[in-house]
């Protein structure tokens, strides 16, 4: 198990990776082409994002139809002809359109369903976990990275840095990456409109959407405003964001660390927009280099710690064989967010300026709050298995009726119940399907 997530976190780190590398200059570097201006250049960091919340959806009903290793190639290659694109021009326009191409590659959802696959939903957590681990490792080394490489071999060095970890990624999910697992549900799939008004799913995509946004919104404003505003030297920027990192990294760990272990993922996505807000109402009010740098370090801690659980609480909420359309749908709205965050916050800078786009934020954030209250704690789902000889003549539609119920699967050569615990137990679903001896 722990060769296959670390092999498909490695594809998913490196796809943000590629993206978060190009976020904290290229704000300043594309203001410098020919025609470029504050709402082209976030066009240019929203295009991405819109393209991926496009596709995310169709990449993850084509991976539950033709599986998720074939359904990753295809998105891969596109991700790549559109960094080449990228790497090799000057224009503003052509490099849109090469952002364009790198987010019709929308492969993020099947990676992730990819590996609650391959996992028992108990150690979805720690899989996830892992997954948010590199992710944060690719968002800190990008944070640092991303100045000095950009001031010393330029913008394009960047994207061809994606190129090669991409080829890198097609070699490693043919050769590191087990056959697939298969799945096959005992309960008809829920129609599309189904699972986007599920009160859940629907809290779970809003937060990816603002998480995404308040994120886009940050890296488009911080360096214009200490570098254009405040006068800090751009060449010391990645000193801010490994600063932010560590604190970041520590937050994350206690996040991986307690929030599914000791079932407090609900409360760590709580206290994470607790984070975002107190950053964004600092990015409101103050106008001294200092007091930024701390709201830029509390934003860090509020995003980390969202990132090892999100994937595995949006997974929860999915039943079993529509993983990649859930996924899909989760992981277009975070990138609808980043589109938005792009595009709105572009215009709100060159409009207005950061008091005002940070105050608004700060009150939406607290919306955001106020909704995520009522969010079901995924930590009330449980799970029974079975082998194939313990399940043998057990009637699992016999639960469809029973409240608290939420589906039965096989996978693999075993077979799966899941509850919700706060509404059923272990002892009335046995008695239901007629099992004498409890097992295990």
């Amino acid at each position: 198990m722990l060769k296959t997530v670390l092999s498909l976190s490695f594809v998913v780190a490196t796809r943000f990776f590629g993206l978060f590398i190009l976020l904290p200059v290229i704000s300043l570097y594309a203001l410098k082409f020919p025609g470029a201006n504050e709402v082209l250049v976030g066009v240019l960091i929203g295009i991405y994002a819109l393209m991926q919340m496009i596709f995310q959806v169709p990449f993850g009903l084509l991976s539950d139809k033709i599986g998720r290793k074939h359904t990753m190639f295809i998105g891969l290659a596109i991700f790549i002809v559109g960094s080449l694109i990228c790497g090799f021009t000057n224009d503003i326009y052509m490099m849109i359109f090469g952002r364009f191409l790198q987010g019709c590659g929308a492969i993020g959802a099947v990676a992730t369903a990819m590996i609650s696959d391959f996992t028992k939903e108990e150690e979805r957590g720690k899989a996830m976990a892992i997954m948010g681990a590199m992710i944060g490792v690719a968002f800190a080394s990008s944070m640092v990275l991303s100045p000095i490489l950009s001031d010393k071999f330029g913008l394009a060095s960047l994207f061809h840095i994606s190129t090669a970890l991409t080829v890198l990624c097609i070699v490693l999910l043919y050769t590191a990456v087990p056959k697939e697992v298969k799945i096959k549900s005992f309960q008809e799939n829920v129609p599309l409109s189904e699972i986007l008004s599920d009160k859940d799913l629907s809290l779970m995509n809003l937060t990816n959407f603002f998480q995404k946004m308040l994120m886009t919104m940050a890296f488009l404003a911080i360096p214009i405003v200490l570098v254009n505003s405040m006068g800090y030297p751009e060449n010391h920027l990645y000193k801010v964001y490994s600063v932010a990192m560590v604190f970041g990294f520590l937050a994350m760990g206690f996040a991986g660390a307690v929030g599914e272990k000791r079932g407090l993922s609900k409360q760590i996505l709580l206290l994470g927009i607790v984070f975002f807000i107190l950053s964004y109402a600092i990015f409101a009010v103050v106008d001294t280099k200092f007091a930024f740098m701390v709201g830029v370090v509390l934003f860090f801690i509020g995003f980390n710690m969202h990132e090892p659980i999100m994937q595995s609480c949006a997974s929860k909420f999915a039943k079993s064989n529509q993983k990649g359309v859930v996924l899909g749908v989760f992981n277009s709205a975070g990138y609808f967010g980043s589109f938005i965050g792009g595009v709105f916050g572009g215009f709100m800078m060159s409009e207005f300026g950061i008091h005002e786009l940070a105050m608004l934020i700060a009150v939406i954030g607290i919306i955001w709050f106020l909704l995520l209250i009522t969010l079901t704690n995924p930590a009330l789902f449980k799970n029974i298995y079975f082998s194939k000889d313990e399940a043998r003549g057990l009637d699992f539609a016999s639960l469809n009726e029973q409240k608290g119920f939420i589906e039965s699967y096989q996978k693999g050569d075993g077979f799966v119940v899941k509850y919700n615990s706060k509404l059923t137990n272990k002892e009335n679903l046995y008695k239901i399907l007629g099992v004498k001896n409890e097992q295990n």
